[in-house]
């Protein structure tokens, strides 16, 4: 057993809920993630027991390669984490639907929070599905919604619900906390 004082991200525990029989790794013990020190890591992981090493191996990838396309802007990253029929299944109104819709959404952001860091806080992995809790930060110093930012300090988080088949993402369902962002950028009142 860890002690008080093991990082979270090194601490490795067993879990075990009547739902969800689940491994709590951090995400240094995640191969597949640990793999490539270039691509976003959650800071907790929680695995189904039930998935083959080789399941939750590229579910987690997917999932951190996606991470890491919103940390970094790289589209190459969502190209490798979406798959070519990717469907956002809750599909913000004006966004193209699939790859492209995403590719637009995160340049458009950029543009307004240009230092974007994206981290990805808790990975959840059971059966097909992987939900992230990511925590985005940034300065907001472009412009958003035709307002000009004055370096407004961005915080929020989003939760990704990911529907993953053959290593890469397929569909998604998407929360985040908009309002927040809005209210730190000036946009809608506090």
């Amino acid at each position: 057993m860890p002690s008080q004082t093991t990082p979270p991200r090194i601490q490795q525990r067993l879990r075990a809920t009547a739902l969800l029989p689940a491994l709590m790794l951090g995400a240094a013990a995640t191969p597949a993630v640990a793999q490539s020190d270039n691509l976003v890591q959650p800071a907790v992981l929680v695995a189904d027991a039930s998935l083959s090493k080789q399941a939750l191996d590229a579910q987690a990838l997917a999932a951190s390669r996606y991470g890491t396309f919103w940390n970094t802007g790289d589209e190459a990253m969502a190209r490798q984490a979406l798959a070519p029929t990717f469907l956002d299944k809750t599909l913000p109104g004006g966004r193209a639907q699939g790859i492209e819709g995403v590719l637009a959404a995160s340049k458009a952001f950029r543009s307004a929070v240009p230092d974007l860091h994206c981290e990805i806080r808790q990975m959840i992995v059971a059966g097909d599905r992987v939900v992230t809790h990511l925590h985005f930060t940034g300065h907001f110093t472009g412009t958003l919604m035709g307002k000009q930012g004055q370096g407004q300090d961005i915080d929020f988080i989003a939760t990704d619900i990911y529907r993953i088949a053959k290593g890469r993402i397929v569909e998604n369902w998407h929360l985040e906390d908009n309002l927040s962002l809005l209210q730190q950028a000036g946009l809608a009142a506090r």
